[in-house]
C-alpha cells in the first residue's frame, strides 16, 4: 500500500510542475488541465518519494513537482513494477505503460546537478478509470483478472510513407492481424528509411515501453535506402535467425524474389524485433508463418514458459 503526498500540475511542457494537492483524472487522458494530457501512452507520470528524498541528499533540494511528475507516491517501488501493472486510487485505475524515459535535452535540474532522476525512476501510466486524486489518498497495487494481453508495436520505413506522399498500408495490415490474434498495439510509427532514426525508436521502446513485439516493415531488400536490418542487428543483444530462415523458406515458395529480402529477428531485453516485407500482401504471408508459435516465444521471453520438449 502506499500514499499520494503530492498531485502536480503544468500548464506547458519542458517546465516543472507545481503542486495543487488534488485534481481530477479523466479516463484515457490525464490530469484535467495538465500540458502532458492527451490521447498517448505518458497520460500520468509518476516519481516515488523516496527517489526524491535521497537525490535531495545530494543538496539538489528539488520540491515536489519538479522533476515534471503528476503524482509524488511514497511506499511503492514503482519503478520495479512491470509493465501492464495496474494501481488503484480511490476510484482512479492506472496502468503502467512506460518505465524511464529517453532523455533528448536536459533539464535545469541535470544541468545544475549533472544528473536527474525521472529519465530511470519516473513511471509513465495511462487512465483507464478516471476520478479525483488528492494527496493524503492510499494506492494499491491491483492484481489482474487475467494476465495481460501481448504488447505490441508496429513501425514502418518509407520515405515516401513519412513524407506524406504515399499511404502507409502495410503497418495498418499488420496491427489489424496482430489485433484479431488477441495482441495490445501500443504504438504505431511511420520513419524515413533513416538509420538513425530507426535505431533510436528500437532502443527507446525495448528500454522503456517494452513490448513483446516490435515489427518493422520495409526496408529490407537491395536499394540504398533499405537499411532496416541494419538498424535492428546494431539494437540487437541476440538473434532469432530461426525466424527470418522460416520466413525466407516459406517466401520461397511463393516467389523466387524472396531471397532477395535481408530481414532479421532479434532480441533486446525482452522483446522479440521481426523485420517483415514492405507489401501488406508479403506481410500477412510472413506472419502466417510464426503467429502459432509467437505465444511460445513470448512466454519464454516473460520467463512463463520453462519446458520446451515434448
Amino acid at each position: 500500500m502506499g500514499k499520494i503526498l503530492a498531485v502536480c500540475m503544468g500548464e506547458k511542457r519542458g517546465e516543472a510542475k507545481r503542486d495543487v494537492t488534488s485534481g481530477y483524472f479523466k479516463e484515457n487522458w490525464g490530469l484535467d488541465g495538465d500540458a502532458h494530457a492527451g490521447h498517448w501512452h505518458r497520460q500520468v507520470s509518476l516519481l516515488g518519494a523516496d527517489k526524491i528524498r535521497k537525490f535531495n541528499e545530494s543538496g539538489a533540494n528539488v520540491q515536489f513537482g519538479d522533476f515534471g511528475e503528476n503524482l509524488v507516491v511514497e511506499g511503492i517501488d514503482l519503478s520495479a513494477l512491470p509493465i501492464g501493472a495496474l494501481l488503484s486510487c480511490g476510484s482512479v485505475m492506472l496502468e503502467i505503460t512506460q518505465i524511464g524515459k529517453q532523455c533528448h535535452t536536459h533539464c535545469e535540474i541535470y544541468e545544475r546537478m549533472g544528473d536527474c532522476i525521472m529519465p530511470r525512476d519516473g513511471v509513465f501510466a495511462r487512465v483507464l478509470k478516471g476520478g479525483e486524486i488528492v494527496a493524503g489518498d492510499d494506492m494499491a497495487i491491483e492484481t489482474r483478472a487475467a494476465p495481460p494481453p501481448w504488447r505490441a508495436a508496429v513501425i514502418t520505413l518509407s520515405d515516401k510513407g513519412a513524407a506524406g506522399e504515399r499511404e502507409d498500408k502495410s503497418g495498418p495490415a499488420i496491427a489489424a492481424r496482430l489485433r484479431e490474434n488477441g495482441c495490445e498495439i501500443v504504438r504505431e510509427l511511420l520513419l524515413p528509411d533513416e538509420r538513425e532514426q530507426l535505431e533510436a525508436a528500437l532502443i527507446d521502446l525495448c528500454d522503456y515501453a517494452r513490448p513483446d513485439l516490435i515489427f518493422t516493415t520495409g526496408g529490407t531488400g537491395f536499394s540504398p535506402r533499405d537499411i532496416t536490418p541494419e538498424a535492428t542487428l546494431a539494437v540487437a543483444e541476440k538473434r532469432a535467425d530461426g525466424i527470418s530462415e522460416a520466413i525466407r523458406a516459406a517466401s520461397m515458395r511463393i516467389t523466387p524474389r524472396a531471397m532477395l529480402s535481408r530481414g532479421v529477428a532479434v532480441i533486446r531485453g525482452s522483446t522479440l524485433i521481426i523485420n517483415l516485407p514492405g507489401s501488406p500482401k508479403a506481410c500477412l504471408e510472413s506472419m502466417d508463418v510464426f503467429l502459432d508459435v509467437i505465444p511460445h516465444a513470448m512466454e519464454l521471453l516473460r520467463g512463463a514458459a520453462l519446458e520446451c520438449a515434448r
